[in-house]
């Protein structure tokens, strides 16, 4: 395990992120320090006129809005080698307007904004880390900040209420948080292509979304087991979506593993590589405009995949399995898992026929992803 979850600091690091999270998702300012810098932070995509007048008449000064280097690129904004850039808000430019600066799905809607006016100058830690939070909250990656000139953030924020956190407390939850696994549930479930089927459930310690291992057969711990890992989909996995071939290989699988005679499938909470399922719509919106699933994924400001494998190595170190044979067609895959200490000895292809509406993204996938298709 990465952490050790009985140590005081890290509990209370971990609650002021999942504290923020929840404020972010209600609409609210939450207060972000560095040891030279301190920041009032709203999530765009939540920020309405009212809002964002409060933040600035709390903080005393201007509020500016911050975007991912990949969504300012779409929007003509010179880079900077910066992971965040900020842009001047003009007068003629209002609570709504910035919403849709945020959301790519706009873009084609209202193709002649701007021009933007990019702020010079050091980009600021708790700035990236507010935008990572945006993240962490599965909104879109992009905040309204004002810098808070205050002499004691901690007494500021008692007095109006708000979350107050550090940058540390964001830039090492993933490794505080979702990476340190509980198992918390084990059950016999037999499925239609393997009965004798047990589901093993494991929890972030933040109390997120669990993960969980599908043990088919009887695995032997000394050989490399087949494994698969597979992102969970709502829309290929559950209502049988064409747009990918996620609901073909999950159920492929589990017949591959079921002839195999034994194996394992996980099962990763990360929708959308990672974006999550409302994000993975909005992706899905700009393919039907003509985008691909990466520029898709990068016009709304992530990168092309903002997955992480360290989860499914925890649970196959868990359940006790140190070398795989994994089926994939994504090398990420392949290396993500041997950074994390599993020896993958082989791996299986695992590929299916495209349809008329998964063509483009299987192509995508092959040419821009590096998948073997």
């Amino acid at each position: 395990m990465t952490t050790n979850n009985k140590n005081p600091e890290t509990r209370k690091s971990l609650r002021n992120v999942d504290r923020a999270i929840a404020d972010l998702r209600r609409g609210l300012p939450v207060i972000i320090q560095s040891a030279q810098n301190c920041i009032i932070a709203l999530a765009t995509e939540m920020a309405f006129d009212e809002e964002l007048q409060n933040m600035a008449t709390m903080a005393g000064t201007e509020p500016c809005l911050t975007l991912t280097s990949h969504r300012a690129n779409v929007l003509h904004l010179k880079p900077t080698g910066d992971r965040t850039i900020r842009v001047k808000i003009e007068n003629w430019m209002d609570a709504p307007l910035m919403r849709a600066l945020a959301d790519a799905t706009h873009d084609l809607d209202q193709p002649f904004r701007g021009p933007f006016t990019r702020l010079k100058g050091t980009v600021i830690s708790p700035v990236d880390a507010s935008v990572k939070l945006a993240k962490l909250a599965r909104l879109l990656p992009s905040t309204l900040v004002c810098e808070l000139p205050v002499a004691d953030p901690a007494v500021f924020a008692r007095t109006e209420d708000l979350s107050l956190l550090s940058t540390e407390d964001i830039f090492e939850y993933d490794e505080n948080s979702a990476f340190e696994l509980r198992p918390v549930a084990v059950a016999t479930v037999p499925l239609q292509a393997a009965e004798n089927t047990r589901i093993h459930a494991f929890r972030p310690i933040d109390g997120g979304i669990e993960h969980l291992a599908i043990l088919i057969g009887d695995p032997n711990r000394h050989e490399p087991v087949l494994t698969r890992l597979h992102s969970e989909c709502f829309t290929g996995d559950l209502v049988g979506s064409l747009k990918c071939d996620c609901g073909e290989q999950l159920r492929g699988s589990i017949k591959a593993i079921s002839d195999e005679g034994a194996g394992v499938l996980l099962y990763l909470a990360q929708e959308g590589r990672g974006i999550g399922l409302i994000n993975k719509l909005r992706a899905y919106k700009l393919q039907s405009d003509g985008f691909d699933t990466v520029d898709a994924n990068e016009r709304l400001g992530f990168d092309a995949d903002e997955r992480v494998f360290r989860p499914a190595a925890e649970m196959l170190s868990s359940l006790g399995f140190k070398k795989i044979r994994l089926m994939t067609n994504n090398p990420d895959k392949v290396e993500g898992l041997t950074r994390c200490g599993i020896e993958v000895t082989e791996r299986v292809e695992h590929k299916f026929p495209s349809n008329t509406h998964n063509e483009l993204y299987l192509a995508t996938k092959k040419k821009r992803s590096g998948h073997y298709l």
